[in-house]
């Protein structure tokens, strides 16, 4: 694992479980998101990719969250630490090159999860 875990927490990252496509090269993946915050994610992967590499991410959240979701979420991301730890595989990747609209689609998906954290009690 590379990174110090202040590093990786610079926000809030809040427990999820939604599918997330990546592209990189042309090569479509598919994997978990495990864990969320409007910077970054934690993507749940047994091949995960090397610090500093590029990803195309797309991923649309559950019906359950109340965030509408007509308009897939497309961002690009930065691998930013890796970690091979048993049942934790995976990568973190901070979001990149975010615009105005599209930050606040993910402080609003943000809320919405905080939300249902807090109403089930996680």
């Amino acid at each position: 694992m590379s990174g110090s875990a202040s590093d990786r927490r610079a926000e809030v990252r809040w427990p999820v479980d939604f599918d997330v496509d990546y592209r990189i090269e042309g090569t479509y993946l598919f994997a978990s998101i495990i864990d969320f915050s409007a910077l970054g994610i934690f993507v749940c992967t047994d091949n995960p990719y090397v610090q500093g590499t590029k990803l195309q991410l797309r991923f649309t959240p559950p019906v359950e969250l109340g965030v509408p979701a007509a308009v897939p979420f497309e961002l690009m991301g930065e691998v930013v630490w890796v970690t091979h730890e048993a049942g934790h595989c995976g990568m973190g990747v901070r979001f990149l090159e975010v615009g105005i609209a599209m930050h606040q689609r993910l402080l609003e998906l943000v809320r919405a999860i905080a939300y249902l954290d807090v109403e089930t009690g996680n």
